[in-house]
């Protein structure tokens, strides 16, 4: 099953890149023609690029773990931040902080430093403080929720990336790289495809193109989000039924001693 029409892809403008004189040679296999000076991208590669992540990012999800979607240019902020969350997924669409992934313990720790200020606001501690501490530690809270928000709840390293942007987000596909985890992106034309696992050849300038390409891999995660939700549902289901039979055992036991002891006698 396609994910996305080679017609739909159209529809969005995913298939223009750049200007041909801004070319990272490394896309020469994802590039059609050329057109007025702008390289123009091969959808029907786009769209066997894209059903292949899908397929890998709805196991990711099926087992239980996370993606984290990155997005901090303009045109694709708000596209990923609803997308991203309505799979409930983290994503980072502010900036980038370095160490985000290579220096995760540094970065948890600021996330709980986020909760601990919850929790005074909750258990009136921060009723205690003076206007002015509580000033600094309101614009504190702001600064981390702005930052971290999106990731307050990533216990651990995320399983995958998904990066809009290869180059603006290159800290973080460097980050990636360096532990071993998996990075999906959307690479134009003037981008280097090199150190992502899985590309999805695309314009990732047009809102639309990144609407349209994040719709078919978050489609695929919910579906694996809901495998995974059935078949916890069909072992439970299981788990609930060995049980009430184990207890029935005992019971039958007793009735046939029971039927049983007139016979002894």
């Amino acid at each position: 099953m396609s994910r996305t029409s080679f017609d739909q892809l159209l529809e969005a403008g995913v298939h223009f890149g750049h200007l041909k004189r801004k070319w990272n040679p490394q896309m020469a296999p994802y590039i059609f023609m050329e057109r007025n000076g702008i390289h123009i991208i091969d959808l029907y590669k786009t769209v066997a690029k894209i059903d292949e992540a899908a397929e890998e990012l709805k196991k990711i999800a099926k087992s239980g773990k996370k993606i984290l979607f990155v997005a901090t240019k303009k045109q694709a902020k708000e596209v990923v931040a609803d997308k991203a969350s309505s799979v409930n997924m983290p994503y980072v669409i502010e900036r980038w902080a370095g160490g985000m992934l290579t220096n995760f313990p540094t970065i948890r720790k600021a996330v709980k430093k986020m909760t601990t200020i919850d929790k005074m606001t909750k258990d009136g501690t921060f009723d205690n403080l003076s206007k002015r501490e509580r000033l600094q530690i309101s614009r504190q809270r702001a600064k981390l929720e702005k930052n971290l928000g999106s990731i307050a709840d990533l216990t651990r390293l995320p399983s995958a990336l998904f990066v809009v942007d290869v180059m603006k987000e290159h800290i973080a596909v460097r980050e990636a790289n360096r532990l071993g985890i998996p990075v999906f992106a959307m690479v134009d034309t003037n981008s280097n495809p090199l150190n992502v696992d899985y590309v999805i050849p695309a314009n990732d300038d047009a809102t639309k193109s990144v609407e349209v390409v994040l719709g078919a891999v978050c489609g695929a995660i919910a579906e694996g989000l809901e495998e995974r939700k059935i078949e916890k549902a069909d072992s439970d289901a299981a788990e609930a039924s060995k049980k009430d039979a184990k207890k029935a055992r005992p019971a039958k036991k007793a009735e046939e001693a029971k039927e049983e002891a007139p016979a002894a006698e």
